[in-house]
């Protein structure tokens, strides 16, 4: 029997926000596909921060990222997109031109969103960048202990095991909603691809907006999962790659995670002690543990080591996620 001809190029949707995410877009840039970013405006720390509370607008910080990611600009002009003001600078200390320049016109267009496609187009973005939500979201999150927080910063800064969390917006007006595009994008996708990033702060952020919610219930789409290589202070301390895994799919009550990509290079000790500001110990891996959760296990050599800090090898990753769209 004749092998099916795809009739487009696949379609790859990211969600997440942080670092990481960009790294795997980045090289997913050179791949022969569609790529939709959708990404978290839960963020309340830093200039992110800053410009929501002055001017009250979504953060543009990880959407900044992203873009620079994605991007076929002139380096000399992305690099002054990246560019932070010194800490002397006063009002503008550690404020990035690029949250600026989004901030700017987001006001202009009188949301974040047309935004985001208009500041694209003019940095010749290669694929589509989608904010989560036009609202302004605070997260949520109730702890072990039963105690609860609201604030990304807060909640992190804790130093307590979450077990749950969710987002309001922040005028109270109902819950915060996500763009058709940004559904269209999920339940239209041939793979969905989950972080790495920041499990509580930078992944559900973006699920627990309910349209985002029921469009991953729904769609047909393969849910890839790239677990953390490093357990983060304040979120996940002392979880498994399964435990990750149990985490997402706790707050969707049932299996959503089909594949789970996990890295099995050790990291060296001299790493994970020169970041432990930061990160305490290696995720370990449970095999078991991800069977029982009905994933198929990738387990490779996902690690590159730079700047002192253990981080993904986005050409690995890349790899890895066109082989399973091919298989698929």
């Amino acid at each position: 029997m004749m092998s099916q001809i795809r009739s487009h190029q696949p379609r790859i949707v990211v969600i997440g926000g942080g670092t990481g995410v960009p790294v795997i877009l980045r090289a997913l840039k050179g791949k022969d596909v569609d790529i939709t970013a959708i990404v978290t405006v839960a963020d309340d720390g830093g200039s992110s921060g800053i410009l929501r509370n002055y001017i009250n607008v979504v953060p543009p910080g990880d959407i900044r990222n992203v873009m620079v990611a994605l991007s076929d600009a002139d380096p000399e002009f992305l690099d002054l997109f990246q560019y932070r003001f010194k800490g002397s600078d006063k009002f503008l200390a550690g404020h990035a031109i690029g949250n600026l320049l989004i901030t700017a016109l987001s006001e202009m267009k009188g949301n974040i969103f047309q935004a985001v496609q208009d500041l694209a187009r003019i940095l010749r973005v290669q694929g589509h960048i989608y904010p989560a939500s036009d609202d302004l979201i605070t997260l949520h999150a109730e702890f072990t202990d039963g105690t609860q927080l609201a604030g990304e910063s807060e909640i992190t800064n804790a130093d307590k095991m979450i077990e749950r969390v969710w987002v309001n917006r922040d005028d109270q007006k109902g819950a915060p909603k996500a763009a058709q595009p940004v559904v269209d994008a999920i339940l239209n996708a041939d793979q969905i691809v989950l972080g790495p990033g920041s499990l509580f702060t930078s992944i559900l952020p973006n699920l627990m907006i309910p349209e985002v919610h029921d469009a991953i219930l729904h769609t047909s789409a393969e849910i890839v999962y790239i677990c953390n290589i490093m357990t983060q202070n304040g979120e996940t301390n002392g979880l498994t790659d399964s435990g990750h895994v149990a985490v997402l799919n706790r707050h969707f009550g049932q299996n959503i995670i089909d594949v789970v990509m996990v890295n099995n290079k050790r990291v060296p000790d001299n790493y994970i002690r020169r970041n432990a500001d930061e990160t305490s110990h290696q995720v370990a891996h449970d095999q078991a543990g991800l069977v029982n959760q009905r994933c198929r296990v990738i387990a490779s050599d996902f690690l590159k080591l730079h700047d002192h800090g253990a981080y993904h090898n986005g050409d690995a990753v890349a790899n890895e996620l066109i082989k399973l769209i091919e298989t698929k």
